[in-house]
């Protein structure tokens, strides 16, 4: 491969010439309100009602001892299992807050400069070429089609909770969660855990001498959003902000009245784990702050993406900080944190622990509009990335073609929608959030990076939004990010390095003989 050819970049002014052309022109409806309801639909769900439970306990010690030594211990402060931030929770919340602020600046910065569907992966095209473009294209569907994984199985337990609390119908276990999660729960559940109450039996039945348990509910969750999303962007805008309001209003309940079952003594000890523990809680609860780089694939749908880009994706982290602070505090204050571990509902679990079914039915409706928004904000970027992907050539020309009527991305709206819906039946949640969060990372350091790399090489771009202290707050994006990858658990890591190692054959097979930018009359509508 020719080391010119793969460090070509794409000016952003033919960038922006490419994705205008009328062949390609996509609806424009959306506005600064909608796009700070898209940054909070991504946003809150995944990190107040999934995570937080998770992230406060920790995970054991996983298998695989060999990998476990004092020189990885100390580099990536973590075992392969995670040890658990505690009420400290809100500390993790805060630090990765601050790391996203810094990379919200400089996305904020190249969306309005270049607003272009693509997110951090048409940043890259502009400032660092093809190959890296390629490597973040790639990497950005760990944070969009993985994480909705992710957001699918929390949906799911979530939905289990206010099915029961509405019916008091029983549903087998197997048909619910993922055959390893279902074997730990069958292990680990106590007789008296409310859990046990939702399901009719805990039998799974076996395949092949192995037990079978498969997420029904978050198959058919993510099926249904697909279904919206190719009807069109002003739909799903309408689904959204709907969904919005209602889990606003929910966390905000649920503040306000859990705050009188919380006892202080289970803040007691606040940080069990440690400075380890709580950067261990931030590398996974930066999955909560995910939201607001999604708004950036939407700017050729945005009316004023110059000005209103930038309020979309600070205002959304901003709200969402506020509230993920109070959330952490009341959830952590009403139970030890040890009793969340493996619960992917903890905001339920614990208004359900202290008797209070109809609060608990009033959070599990909020949490299933949470749950929903975010899969269909993530279900929505996934699709704009393979679209813009398509348009340079490193992907089939089929991926960028949008539907004659709806004028959306229709390929890569169905084919992500197979792909989650498919994967939310095997895999638990923890696995997904944590291979999430590394892909996610890695792109944030990109972007970080391409806005110090832009101001060098095209001084003279009109920029509507300028990052303020270049180069000192994407130098501190970069090593912030940096920090809370490093607090990953390696397992992760290798799963991470195994992942690009498949796409970058993906793109030495296909990308880096059809790339280099398709013309503009390559991708028409079908």
């Amino acid at each position: 491969m020719e080391i010119k050819r793969l460090l070509q970049t794409k000016a952003p002014q033919l960038l922006i010439d490419e994705a205008y052309e009328p062949s390609r022109q996509m609806k424009k409806t959306l506005t600064a309100k909608d796009l700070i309801a898209f940054g909070v639909g991504a946003t809150i769900g995944s990190g107040i009602f999934a995570l937080t439970g998770t992230a406060a306990a920790g995970q054991p010690q996983l298998a695989h001892d060999w990998l476990s030594t004092p020189i990885i211990n100390f580099i990536f402060h973590a075992e392969l299992g995670r040890a658990g931030a505690g009420p400290a929770i809100v500390i993790s919340f805060l630090i990765a807050a601050i790391a996203c602020g810094f990379a919200a600046m400089c996305y904020a910065e190249l969306a309005a400069m270049i607003p272009v569907a693509g997110s951090a992966y048409t940043f890259a095209q502009a400032a660092l070429g093809e190959l890296i473009a390629w490597i973040i294209g790639w990497d950005l569907t760990l944070e969009y089609a993985v994480g909705n994984i992710a957001v699918a199985v929390s949906w799911s337990d979530h939905f289990l909770h206010f099915f029961h609390g509405l019916t008091g119908i029983k549903v087998p276990l197997w048909i619910t969660t993922d055959s390893a999660t279902a074997s730990t729960r069958i292990a680990t559940m106590a007789a008296d855990s409310p859990q046990r109450e939702f399901y009719s039996n805990l039998d799974l039945p076996v395949l092949f001498g192995h037990p079978l348990a498969l997420n029904f509910p978050a198959f058919i969750i993510v099926a249904l959003i697909t279904v919206v999303l190719v009807r069109g962007i002003q739909e799903s805008s309408f689904v959204n902000t709907i969904a919005v309001v209602i889990k606003v209003f929910v966390v905000i309940f649920f503040i306000a009245y859990g705050s009188y079952f919380v006892h202080p003594s289970n803040w007691v000890p606040f940080a069990p784990s440690g400075f380890t523990g709580i950067m261990g809680g931030a590398a996974i609860v930066f999955f909560s702050f995910i939201g607001f780089d999604a708004v950036s694939s939407t700017a050729e749908e945005t009316k004023n993406p110059q000005k209103d880009m930038p309020i979309g994706m600070l205002g959304s982290l901003i709200l969402c900080t506020v509230l993920y602070a109070g959330v952490s505090l009341v959830l952590t204050g009403i139970l030890p944190y040890t009793r969340y571990a493996d619960d992917a509902a903890p905001v339920a679990s614990a208004l359900a622990a202290v008797g209070q079914p109809w609060a608990h039915m009033v959070v599990s409706v909020g949490a299933l509009a949470g749950m929903t928004s975010v899969l269909l904000v993530f279900q929505m970027g996934q699709p704009r990335i393979f679209m813009a992907m398509a348009r340079d050539g490193l992907l089939p020309k089929i991926f960028g073609k949008l539907h004659p009527v709806y004028r959306t991305p229709l390929v890569p709206t169905i084919a992500t929608g197979v792909l989650v819906a498919v994967a939310s039946m095997v895999c638990d949640i923890g696995q997904a959030a944590e291979l999430t969060n590394i892909g996610t990372l890695a792109a944030f350091i990109i972007v970080c990076a391409g806005v110090t790399i832009l101001r060098k090489t095209d001084p003279d771009r009109v920029r509507p939004f300028k990052c303020p202290l270049v180069p000192l707050t994407p130098m501190l994006g970069i090593i912030s990010c940096s920090i809370l990858m490093l607090s990953l658990p390696i397992i992760t890591w290798i799963r991470f390095v195994v992942w690009m190692a498949i796409g970058i054959a993906i793109y030495a097979a296909y990308g880096y003989r059809h790339g280099n930018g398709e013309t503009a009359s390559s991708v028409e509508g079908i």
